[in-house]
């Protein structure tokens, strides 16, 4: 067995465990994926993943959790008012793909 260095100085950003050493966003918080630029609400973690469902719901899927970031309450806001504007024009047979500007008065 070596004696200990005196003259070693421990690493603060080494872990021997860095998926316990990440914070992750607890259950319930909305992020957004940014390897598939999808907005979710954190329900839990499989492995090494978060596991994330669409706000309106839906199947969840597992995101990195290095590659998520949390939502400001005015990005939340805009998300849901989106689906509840794509919801009512589903509704109402309104059919405008995503992205495109609404028709000319």
């Amino acid at each position: 067995m070596t004696a200990p260095n005196p003259d070693h100085v421990p690493n603060p950003t080494h872990s021997p465990k860095p998926e316990l050493a990440r914070s992750s966003p607890p259950p319930g918080t909305a992020v957004r994926d940014t390897t598939l630029d999808r907005v979710g609400i954190v329900m839990g973690h499989k492995g090494p993943y978060l596991q994330l469902r669409p706000l309106s719901g839906g199947r969840v899927w597992d995101a990195d959790p290095d590659r998520l970031e949390p939502l400001t309450p005015t990005e939340l806001l805009r998300v849901r008012l989106a689906e509840t504007n794509a919801r009512s024009r589903q509704e109402l047979g309104i059919h405008r793909p995503t992205g495109d500007a609404p028709p000319p008065r």
